[in-house]
């Protein structure tokens, strides 16, 4: 899709008001320049940034209750995908967001993005998760770690039960064959709107 496809998407399936898009424009903006001396983003994908980000990142928002003042957390959020996008979307909303990366030059371009989209809604935690204790009702994750790291990150590290949302590449089914999940968990999976080969998977965790 277009920039333009991908905004009309974004208002009319989605809800994403005026302001919210014009936060994602400064988005763009600032992750393009930032990748030309780091990549955030593989480069080939810099002239589809709008669909292969933006809109990947922003699909999870069908699958998140549009409930007040959530507790939402992304692992190894990278640029800022899909965790910063949920902020944007939620900033109306009261959703709290918490971005986990280890990485300081990613975090340094974070803290900076969100100074400059100016919304109150989001932390950027450098740090690495395995030291920590999280608490949320979404955990998301995009590009972060293989399945059965993801489960053990959110069995071992979340304390409170929550809904684990994972945007996953070509290899997902093949990832999910070599998982035995016996009768601990229940999860949905659906198809990405930006990649018919990628999927999303979805999974209830109760504490």
């Amino acid at each position: 899709m277009t920039r333009e496809e991908v905004i009309t998407y974004l208002k009319t399936e989605l809800q994403f008001d005026v302001k919210s898009i014009g936060l994602l424009d400064l988005y763009v903006d600032e992750l393009l320049k930032f990748n030309k001396q780091y990549n955030l983003i593989s480069k080939s994908t810099e002239s589809i940034v709008w669909d292969r980000h933006i809109l990947d990142s922003a699909q999870t928002i069908k699958f998140i209750n549009p409930a007040k003042n959530l507790k939402i957390c992304d692992l190894g959020t990278g640029a800022g995908l899909p965790g910063l996008i949920i902020a944007i979307y939620g900033y109306k909303l009261g959703f709290h967001v918490k971005l986990y990366e280890k990485s300081s030059v990613k975090c340094k371009f974070l803290n900076n993005l969100v100074n400059k989209l100016e919304i109150d809604n989001v932390i950027v935690e450098n740090i690495n998760v395995y030291d920590i204790s999280i608490r949320a009702d979404y955990v998301v994750t995009r590009a972060f770690k293989k399945l059965s790291e993801v489960l053990s990150i959110s069995r071992e590290i979340v304390s409170t039960s929550h809904k684990l949302i994972l945007l996953k590449g070509k290899g997902a089914e093949e990832e999910i064959k070599k998982v035995n999940f016996g009768n601990n968990y229940k999860f949905e999976v659906k198809k990405s709107i930006t990649d018919p080969e990628s999927k999303i998977l979805i999974f209830d965790v109760k504490k």
